[in-house]
């Protein structure tokens, strides 16, 4: 049978995809106007568009979990037992998109007690027997497992669903380097941390595959592990149950009885006025018109109704995509790319920079993280620069990156960072386009190129045809490309940004861009002796800590299992209940220290000490395993990656490290002065948020503490308790720190009397008797959320915006949630501002005064330096000074210096 003669059935895991779709399209762009979220219906929606079109299936079934419970969580409770609860904002979506494909005729199945991926594996072995063509969709691994001869994956991409990786055997092979029967065989080696199965520890998946290859499968393994030396043949044979358990809960079955089969999924006509019903109380119109598109209810390039209207404007302008974000199949065309050299570039070059005084879009083309090509676009033209180090016709592109030329980049911090290590000088980035499009929308991650250009210009960026083995010249989108989308897309973005956010943008967030690649590049030294010592420490405490809790119930488990930490504290302890959870009652960190307060015990007690001790030996070991060959950790700073405007860091994180415990101290010990450099320093803000709350509150009692230099919490304590400053007790000051930062974030009285474990009443005393003393505070707390809803957003002192839609949302839960974020985010985003513009002051002085100390660093309000020999005193006046007056509030900034060999010694 032909290719073309042969069925083609296409079956697809419906939670696995919606939750994909869920977390790749931003929350808040996708919402109706009754306020029912639907990122997850709309993504899932344009992946299946798009696979009827580019696959054109003969049959057609999407299978869904019916529950969290299975026979794996009968064999296994804790299976999948880590994973969070369902995003409220998921909730119903995935019933509404049940509908949606009901309407367009595609049958769905669920059965009790099984999981979609053994619904899929029974069709495709049924798919495989009945000579069908078997198309796989699912974003779980375990389904590589079904992948044979006639049976392909389509796997969604890190970026969402509509990128899919095609695994057919090759593929498989290439990616993993075995047989796709033995992918579960690996995975059980493993272990899979989203469905909490641990695996072997110290085994990785290249270990793993070694071993299939040598001994052929995994029984041969376990058969023969005394064969395998070392801690890791050890660790092999000591926990090898893990993996014979791996095993049997990741094989995926094939003969779920089903009530229907292939041959019942064919294709039919859609309901048209179900559809068009559906689709409007959504709020899909182009998803509408690309439906009846492809069911030929519509010519191609003619729309129908209003949505008909726009996708007609839209053609004329090259086509694309509709506002709200849908990829139309037509796209508009990059000019082809010239390569000018010399005289030809530098006229080039001049002539593009005066016809576009904005800014020339670039594109840094990397091999191995290092620059071989750049494009330059400007509106009408691009051109292309295969780069050769050193070549003297390059000269004029030399200059023009070293010069003022605003040039407009996406993602520009990875490629910063490699141009300057390529020996490149590059200034005036004046416009990232991932960063501008947060700053637009600061909930949502920052989006791909591929999503700005989609929502920006209503067209769709030109990609490769997954069907295509070489993909055709035109699907293709080189450097110069892309420079010339980048352009186009920054003048659209540009063009939305309201006066203080593009200030934010060009004051704040850009310089700040640099400031961050030039941190990543020089990294800090840490010691790797110390943090090994201390990783073995931690083992072995956690070993004794575990060792004395079996005693204590004279039973040995798994203390990180919740389903047997529950069996134990509230069946065999017979302790109080906890919060109820879907799975029993909450073992978390806030329950249990609830439960260790009024009902202490000493097991308890042990259970806490081996969750802090694990807890800290991970962060050691993630930090150990990121030293790199130069004795230094360069995590990567993440600009846009909080709503409020806060840096945030990963690669690792160096921002989840104690400060207040004694291993937290030994670990900041480990960061030590860099080679040839005399001392560190550290600064951060005293209070900044408090003072920021006292600014934008002006109330007169928080400014005069301020201005006079007393301890804040010592002077509302004063006041609230009616004594005086001297009489504050350490109980009274902890009160008052614990409400005065709580109102900040939105305390409830209820959240007080927890955090505290004083009465609800008592705290709801202490609150009000604070606002009687504060008042201007209580107001400025209840106005921030009065403007914000009038206004739809709040804005820090600096013209940065976060928007909070849910403030309007007939969800209670989301709108208490939204208020309570409302009421911080100009507090914590001011203080990033704060903070981000004192680093771009910082390292212009440090450049300006010719100073070879540097900025390492950035951890929460804290700076770190690297102090170069005889610079203390020039850059200690530097560090304050910036700092300091970063901005004009009604009370100081007072900031505090530290100095030693390391980390914790330089606390301040």
């Amino acid at each position: 049978m032909s290719d073309i003669e042969q069925p083609t059935l296409l079956i697809i895991d419906g939670h696995s995809l919606a939750f994909r779709a869920f977390y790749a399209l931003p929350v808040d762009s996708f919402q109706t106007r009754d306020g029912q979220h639907t990122n997850a219906i709309h993504g899932f929606l344009s992946m299946l568009l798009l696979l009827l079109r580019n696959e054109k299936p003969t049959h057609i079934a999407v299978a869904f979990d019916m529950s969290r419970h299975s026979f794996r969580t009968d064999e296994y409770p804790e299976y999948k037992g880590t994973r969070n609860e369902t995003p409220p904002e998921f909730s119903g979506q995935v019933s509404l998109l049940k509908d949606a494909l009901k309407a367009m005729n595609i049958e769905t199945l669920e059965k009790e007690s099984f999981e979609a991926d053994d619904i899929l594996a029974t069709l495709a072995r049924q798919g495989t027997e009945q000579g069908f063509r078997v198309l796989v969709v699912s974003g779980d691994r375990d389904a590589i497992q079904l992948v044979n001869d006639t049976v392909t994956l389509l796997y969604p991409s890190r970026q969402g669903v509509t990128e899919l990786t095609r695994y057919d055997r090759d593929k498989v092979f290439e990616r993993y380097g075995i047989e796709p029967h033995q992918y579960p065989e690996v995975a059980a080696l493993v272990g899979e941390t989203s469905d909490n199965l641990p695996g072997i520890p110290k085994v990785g998946e290249k270990t793993a595959v070694k071993w299939l290859n040598q001994f052929g499968s995994l029984d041969e393994i376990l058969r023969r592990s005394d064969e395998i030396g070392g801690k890791v043949g050890e660790s092999l044979r000591e926990f090898q149950e893990n993996a014979v358990r791996n095993r049997r809960l990741n094989r995926l079955l094939t003969d779920v009885e089903l009530a229907t089969g292939p041959a019942d999924f064919a294709r039919r006509p859609i309901d048209e006025e179900a559809v068009r019903e559906l689709f409007g109380r959504l709020e899909f119109r182009t998803l509408l018109e690309r439906v009846f598109k492809l069911e030929g209810l519509i010519p191609d390039g003619v729309g129908g109704g209003a949505a008909g209207a726009r996708g007609a404007a839209g053609a004329g302008r090259g086509g694309g995509a509709s506002a709200d974000g849908l990829v139309d199949e037509k796209a508009a065309v990059a000019p082809a790319p010239s390569t000018p050299l010399d005289g030809e570039l530098q006229a080039w070059l001049d002539a593009a920079t005066a016809a576009e005084p904005f800014g020339l879009g670039l594109e840094v083309e990397l091999l191995d993280g290092k620059p071989i090509g750049f494009g330059i676009a400007s509106a009408d033209s691009t051109v292309f620069l295969p780069w050769v180090p050193g070549a003297a016709d390059y000269l004029p592109f030399e200059n023009w990156l070293a010069s003022a030329s605003p040039k407009l980049m996406h993602g520009a911090k990875h490629q910063l960072k490699a141009m300057i290590t390529a020996g490149l000088t590059i200034d005036a980035v004046a416009f990232d386009t991932s960063v501008a499009a947060w700053l637009l929308k600061t909930d949502s991650a920052s989006p791909a190129l591929t999503d700005l250009v989609d929502r920006y210009l209503n067209e769709s960026l030109p990609t490769p045809d997954p069907n295509q083995l070489v993909p055709d010249d035109d699907s293709v989108v080189g450097p110069a490309g892309t420079a010339w989308y980048v352009a186009r897309v920054a003048r659209a973005i540009n063009e939305k940004l309201d006066e203080g956010s593009r200030s934010v943008l060009v004051d704040i967030e850009m310089p700040v861009l640099a400031v961050l690649a030039q941190m990543e590049l020089d990294g800090v030294a840490v010691s790797h002796p110390q943090l090994s010592e201390l990783s073995n420490e931690l083992t072995t405490r956690s070993a004794q800590i575990a060792s004395d809790a079996f005693a204590i119930i004279e039973r040995e488990i798994n203390l990180g299992s919740p389903k047997q930490i529950q069996e134990v504290l509230f069946d065999q302890l017979g302790m109080p209940k906890t919060r109820a959870t879907k799975t029993g009652y909450s073992t978390d960190a806030v329950a249990l220290a609830d439960l260790q307060a009024s009902s202490p015990h000493p097991f308890l007690d042990l259970l806490l000490l081996h969750r802090d001790a694990t807890k800290l030996n991970q962060i050691v070991e993630t930090l150990d395993k990121s030293i790199g060959a130069d004795r230094r950790i360069h995590t990567t700073y993440i600009q846009t990656g909080s709503s409020t405007g806060r840096i945030s860091s990963t690669d690792p994180n160096l921002q989840n490290i104690p400060v207040r415990t004694e291993e937290g101290r030994r670990i900041r010990k480990a960061f030590m002065v860099g080679e040839s450099y005399e001392t560190l320093l550290t600064t951060d803000y005293s209070q900044i948020e408090m003072r920021i709350m006292a600014h934008l509150s002006e109330d007169e009692g928080l400014i005069t503490a301020f201005q006079s230099g007393e301890d804040l919490h010592r002077f509302v304590g004063a006041r609230i308790f009616g004594v005086s400053p001297e009489d504050v007790t350490p109980a009274m000051r902890s009160k008052v720190k614990a409400m005065s930062y709580g109102l900040a974030y939105g305390l409830s009285a209820f959240g007080l009397s927890k955090q505290l474990r004083i009465p609800t009443a008592e705290a709801k005393q202490l609150m009000s008797d604070y606002f009687e003393r504060f008042g201007a505070v209580r107001d400025y707390l209840r106005n921030v959320v009065v403007q914000a809803r009038e206004d739809g957003y709040t804005e820090t002192i600096f013209g940065r915006r976060r928007l909070f839609p849910d403030l309007s949302s007939p969800n209670r839960v989301l709108r208490d949630n939204a208020e309570r974020q409302a009421l911080n985010a100009p507090i914590q985003g001011t203080a990033a501002d704060i903070l981000k513009i004192a680093m771009v002051n910082i390292s212009a002085d440090l450049s300006a005064h010719g100073l070879q100390s540097r900025m390492l660093l950035q951890v929460h309000d804290e700076l770190v330096f690297d102090v170069y020999p005889g610079e203390w005193d020039a850059l200690a006046a530097i560090v304050t000074a910036r700092m300091s007056t970063a901005a004009a509030l009604k009370v100081p900034l007072d900031v505090q210096l530290g100095r030693g060999q390391n980390w914790n010694e330089a606390a301040h």
